[in-house]
């Protein structure tokens, strides 16, 4: 484990259940928890919290080292510099915003509260809101304040269990935001559960999925969605998730270049600003291959690049495509009849023409 990891290595044994994880991250970012349910994510992340006495195995977090049951070490929850959020904000009805902040500051000693707090409200946006009481939020808003209250204790990790779950479409779109905030301007790592594709592909850094107890796969996301056979392959949502930053803006067409290493590709116009970092995802669905470079067609993203592999798709008439444009993987879904059609085996070289691509964070 390098010093920029944090670490998880753990065992539960309980009648009809076993966690046996290890697993190591990165110190900054968001990284997401994710996989079936009964798979043992919010069980690691109780564990993190020490909130699981039985567990045994280490955990270090920022070098600091809350659990060694080698060494007889084991930090209570109370002693742990961690925020946590849950599903449901959990806020007091019958105080105010600015009440229940106060309060979540006075059960925590921590000198340097008042002005995170002061920090955290200004960061999620929420200073408007003090004098409203639970019931008068949305949902949205609620989470906001829960997540401004974790964040007063000043954690070395802000742990979150399913946030956006109880929100409806629309105010997971409000929360995306915040949360990108705290990970770009506060450095807060994360450790983010869920099982939403779609929360994954627009704020994982890096994924730790878990199946029976056990880490089935980890690495950064870009990394764990393009693996054909990865936890984010099923059906229809196969995609790559592709970093990069706005190149150019097309006012006459309201359209935005997204460059990357590998070319460009240009999107609707989604405001962002010429040079602001952005991520796409690109489902396999939404790509074609040609074996020439396209003319007189309406799609206008086109990259060049060399067939990799081909692996199956997930019914016998499928084929998923990998193809490396310069650093870039692009996957595309075919007919196996297609491959044939084409000639398409691993070295060829092709243009994958991209029909849509969503700019996602």
């Amino acid at each position: 484990m390098t010093p920029e990891q944090n670490r998880i290595a753990l065992t539960l044994d309980r009648p009809d259940f076993a966690l046996a994880v290890d697993v190591t991250f990165p110190q900054r970012g968001i990284t997401v928890l994710c996989g079936p349910s009964g798979s043992g994510k919010t069980t690691v992340l109780r564990c993190v919290a020490g909130l699981e006495r039985n567990a045994r195995g280490l955990v270090r977090i920022h070098s600091h080292c809350w659990q060694d049951s080698d060494a007889a070490v084991f930090v209570p929850t109370w002693k742990r510099p961690i925020g946590y959020v849950f599903q449901e904000a959990s806020l007091f009805d019958h105080l105010d915003v600015r009440g229940n902040l106060e309060f979540g500051v006075s059960r925590v000693r921590v000198a340097s509260s008042r002005k995170a707090l002061d920090d955290a409200v200004d960061l999620l946006g929420i200073r408007a809101l003090m004098n409203r009481r639970p019931p008068e939020l949305s949902g949205g808003e609620r989470q906001r304040v829960a997540i401004a209250r974790a964040l007063a204790t000043h954690p070395d990790v802000l742990l979150l269990d399913e946030p956006l779950s109880a929100l409806d479409q629309a105010r997971r779109g409000e929360i995306f935001p915040w949360l990108e905030r705290i990970r770009d301007e506060l450095g807060t790592p994360m450790l983010y559960v869920t099982h939403s594709n779609e929360e994954i592909a627009r704020l994982a850094d890096y994924v730790v999925a878990l199946a029976d107890g056990k880490v089935s796969v980890a690495g950064p996301a870009a990394q764990v969605f393009s693996s054909v056979n990865g936890p984010m392959s099923i059906g229809e949502d196969v995609s790559i998730l592709i970093d990069g930053h706005i190149g150019a803006r097309d006012a006459q067409w309201d359209l935005l270049r997204v460059d990357f290493p590998g070319g460009g590709i240009w999107s609707s116009d989604s405001g962002h600003a010429v040079g602001q970092r952005v991520r796409l995802r690109i489902l396999a669905r939404d790509v074609s291959i040609t074996l020439a470079e396209p003319v007189d067609t309406s799609i206008q993203n086109h990259l060049p690049g060399v067939v990799e592999s081909i692996p199956p798709g997930d019914h016998p008439s499928q084929a998923i495509v990998r193809v490396q444009c310069d650093q870039t993987l692009v996957l595309a879904r075919l007919t196996r009849k297609s491959v044939a059609a084409l000639g398409l085996r691993a070295g060829v070289r092709v243009w994958v023409q991209v029909k849509a691509v969503a700019v996602i964070s």
